[in-house]
């Protein structure tokens, strides 16, 4: 550890820190929302969380250097496309930066019109309740409209220790 900050307290080295956190498995989900003009956009995120269930709100994290969010934040609207085990494919066409991450991939429009990932393993049709601001993130706050399990039998594509995993199934 080097340096301190203004309030005395230890730098945290952030090789050490992504490190460490990667002990602590996350879901693999897709975030897609309808742009302003009708175009399908997504992003790959393993920051997907519950946050209530009275009203019920969910959350992900998105990077400020993302360059697929700033595309999506005006829709007001959003779905979380969980992924099953068998679609470690899906959650790295969606990581990429760039290219039609929707070419080959099957969709539905979900009743926000954002789309429903014809692979995912569950889907959470939001609105944008509220964003804030998070260091080098932003964290958006999903008011849920709808949602469904299409495969009950598949186990959840997990992130852990810089790697794709399974995880149940």
């Amino acid at each position: 550890m080097s340096g301190a900050d203004d309030r005395g307290l230890s730098a945290i080295d952030q090789r050490r820190f992504r490190d460490v956190l990667g002990h602590c498995p996350t879901s693999v989900a897709v975030i897609t929302a309808a742009r302003t003009d009708g175009t399908p956009a997504g992003l790959v995120v393993g920051t997907f969380t519950s946050v209530s269930l009275d009203p019920p709100l969910v959350a992900f994290l998105p990077a400020k250097l993302s360059t697929s969010w700033p595309t999506m934040r005006d829709a007001g609207s959003f779905c979380a496309n969980i992924l099953g085990a068998d679609h470690q494919h899906v959650g790295q066409r969606f990581a990429t930066s760039g290219g039609d991450k929707f070419a080959d991939v099957g969709w539905q429009p979900a009743p926000s019109g954002s789309p429903v990932l014809d692979d995912a393993l569950a889907w959470i049709d939001c609105d944008v309740e509220t964003t804030h601001d998070a260091g080098d993130h932003e964290i958006v706050i999903g008011r849920v409209r709808d949602l469904d399990v299409r495969d009950v039998g598949s186990g959840a594509l997990v992130f852990f220790r810089g790697a794709y995993g399974t995880l149940g199934g």
